[in-house]
């Protein structure tokens, strides 16, 4: 696990567009994609580079399950107004909230997973040490699966809805086993409210009591982080 502390989280999006952009110009072939605030500087810097994606695939991590892909609080909305819209990609895929049959869903993205072995993971944390819609225990062998969201992160998405009313309780998410199966792994963290996070998933133990700490586990992490959300690494 290599650790880079940045000044913020431009220099941040900065740092990981390098090793999409490396990785790409090595042979990389099929991106895993994170939502919410965390990837935004990434997805920038993505939209204005000169880099060709028309031939990369995309994976997405979750998505909420009960929201239409037209809905503005859906990740297929995220997706396609940070990035899909502006730079075209060869495929996307991200799951269907509004799938009639969520375990026959579940079953195709996993199948869409193994078709297409992701060799770039973006991924942020959640204050509760959650990777993707994997909350605290969560198997570390999970699949694609249907997520109940915890309190803390429910509350914590409450700011892009009206109210935290509104906030969907039910996640359809690429598990924890399939995150791992990616070739190398680039993680982002900022701002002070990750910290604790940060520090567990680094330098605690591996337990799904902290669902990124099985990080440490991967021949081929690296983690960005500002100096807050690093404030309490050793």
């Amino acid at each position: 696990m290599i650790v880079t502390i940045v000044k913020d989280k431009y220099e941040g999006g900065k740092k990981a567009f390098e090793l999409i952009k490396k990785g790409v110009a090595d042979g990389a072939k099929v991106l895993g994609l994170a939502t919410g605030s965390t990837p935004i500087t990434l997805y920038d810097q993505m939209v204005e580079s000169d880099v060709d994606f028309t031939n990369i695939t995309s994976i997405n991590l979750d998505e909420y399950y009960g929201l239409d892909p037209q809905n503005s609080q859906s990740y297929h909305y995220f997706m396609k107004k940070h990035l899909f819209e502006k730079k075209p990609f060869y495929k996307t895929y991200i799951p269907n909230g509004k799938a009639k049959d969520i375990n026959q869903e579940i079953a195709d993205y996993d199948k869409i997973i193994s078709d297409n072995p992701i060799d770039i993971q973006i991924l942020g944390i959640g204050g509760n040490g959650h990777i993707a819609f994997n909350e605290p225990g969560t198997p570390f062998d999970s699949t694609t699966h249907e997520v109940t969201l915890a309190s803390s992160t429910i509350k914590a998405n409450s700011r892009f809805f009206d109210n935290q009313d509104n906030v969907p309780k039910r996640a359809i998410c690429m598990g924890i086993k399939s995150i791992m199966s990616a070739k190398q792994i680039i993680l982002m963290a900022y701002g002070a409210a990750k910290q604790d996070a940060v520090k567990a998933m680094v330098e605690g133990p591996v337990t799904e009591t902290v669902p990124a700490s099985v990080l440490q586990k991967h021949p081929n992490v690296v983690v960005i982080v500002d100096r807050d959300a690093a404030a309490k690494l050793s």
